[in-house]
């Protein structure tokens, strides 16, 4: 996002028309309240509280607000910090652009920062400490800063978070991968290893899941039901259902 004065950090609120730009400096994004959706080289994801974005500097991004919405932005203009050790957490944390998902102590720390730099928008100082401390809480969130391979195992509580939250819109194999910061041939290995399901099948299965609770316990069309549970169409969706459960959603539904 451009701003018409670059301060370190600022908390703004995006508009509900759809923005695209790209500047040449890294940037973060954290959702404090409410709900946004970011477009960043060519993947789309809903940012809302728990979740940031990392931009880096000429990276090609869109982003629209939805609804009320509030976000911490932090700018880091090249040479931002003249400590040595501070530059080399930037470069690394910014080893490529994408989505992440804080855990509930860092989004409580990043809520207290925010609010202060919201309530002093003129104290410079005050922007430049936040803005260091935040850099900090997030290179101990992605254990960076000590070279911690944080990668072993997947937080499966994050991606069944995400999948809740958007399960009535396409998810991607990326988007997933980019929300526990890894690349999507690291995530897709490692999501596989641990679940015995590839990611795809994993989401299938979460949408079917929701299908069968819907056909149990509401008196929605199929149609309804396909279009809540993330599915093209009602065809695809009994489609998709008879596979994996071997009746249709029509008969399943009579059995109940």
């Amino acid at each position: 996002m451009m701003l018409q004065k670059l301060q370190p950090s600022v908390v703004i609120s995006l508009a509900q028309t759809v923005s695209y730009h790209r500047h040449s400096h890294h940037q973060i994004v954290i959702s404090l309240s409410g709900q946004s959706e970011f477009n960043i080289d060519g993947v789309t994801s809903l940012i809302y509280p728990g979740l940031g974005c990392l931009v880096m500097a000429n990276c090609d991004h869109t982003f629209v607000g939805v609804g009320d919405n509030e976000l911490l932005v932090i700018n880091l203009p090249p040479g931002f910090s003249h400590n040595n050790e501070m530059e080399q957490r930037i470069t690394q944390l910014f080893s490529h652009s994408g989505y992440f998902n804080l855990d509930n102590q860092s989004q409580q720390l990043i809520q207290l920062l925010a609010f202060e730099i919201k309530v002093n928008p003129d104290d410079q100082l005050l922007q430049q400490a936040c803005t260091m401390t935040l850099l900090c809480i997030l290179q101990r969130h992605f254990k960076i800063a000590h070279g911690v391979n944080s990668s072993q195992r997947i937080d499966i509580d994050i991606i069944d978070n995400f999948i809740q939250r958007n399960i009535n819109h396409k998810i991607s194999v990326s988007q997933l991968a980019a929300i526990v910061f890894l690349s999507e041939s690291q995530f897709y290995a490692l999501f596989k290893a641990q679940t015995a399901f590839t990611p795809q099948r994993y989401i299938l299965q979460k949408r079917l899941q929701l299908a069968k609770q819907l056909l149990q316990e509401s008196k929605l069309t199929l149609a309804d039901i396909a279009q809540i549970c993330g599915f093209a169409g009602q065809s695809s969706f009994s489609q998709a259902f008879r596979r994996l459960c071997g009746i249709s959603p029509a008969r399943y539904q009579r059995q109940l």
